[in-house]
Order: structure tokens, then C-alpha cells, then sequence
């Protein structure tokens, strides 16, 4: 099974398990679903900026919405575009895994 997405992002598959490699308690993993009122977006760029608005990362959501960044603990905000709409919200990321929602209109 490839862990690199089909269409030309070099992301991993966003909806693959987390790799029995990464250790939740010194990693932060932020992680979600892109949602537009209930049903989930898949194809919608979700990008990763830091406590100053600078870009960091930018992902494809799956087809069933999922989205995953490794970053360091911290403030960070989650922009999310896609043909649905767009939404952002912000997250105080500690070490382990942190779930967001992100909606979109």
C-alpha cells in the first residue's frame, strides 16, 4: 500500500493509521476532519500556520475528510479551502495527539 497521495501531493495518505514509529508521548500529531455541516470534504487543502500566521504545511484531506500535521507543541491555526467553502480555526497543540474539528461554508 503507498503512503504518498495519487495526486501529485507528497503528503501521506491522511487517512492511514499513525506509523507504529511515532511515539504520541514525545510527538505532537494534529489531526481532524474537514466537515461541511455533517458530511465530510474530501479534497480540501488544510494548511498549517504558526502563532505569528506564517505558513508551515499544507495537506489534501482524504476522501473521508481526515487531515494529520506533525508539529511542536504550541499555537497553531488550520485554514481549510475547498470547493464547499472555507473555515479556520486554532489549536493549543500539546505533545500526543490533538484533535480538531474544521468546519467549513
Amino acid at each position: 500500500m503507498s503512503t504518498t497521495n495519487v495526486d501529485g501531493c507528497g503528503a501521506p495518505d491522511q487517512a492511514a493509521p499513525l506509523p507504529a514509529s511515532v511515539d504520541v508521548e514525545k510527538e505532537t500529531v494534529i489531526t481532524g476532519v474537514v466537515q461541511a455541516g455533517e458530511a465530510p470534504v474530501a479534497g480540501a487543502y488544510v494548511r498549517l500556520l504558526d502563532a505569528t500566521g506564517e505558513f508551515t504545511a499544507e495537506v489534501v484531506t482524504s476522501p473521508a475528510g481526515h487531515f494529520r500535521f506533525f508539529a511542536a507543541p504550541g499555537t497553531w491555526t488550520l485554514r481549510a479551502l475547498s470547493r464547499q467553502g472555507n473555515g479556520g480555526t486554532t489549536v493549543a497543540a500539546d505533545r500526543g495527539i490533538n484533535t480538531v474539528a474544521l468546519a467549513v461554508a
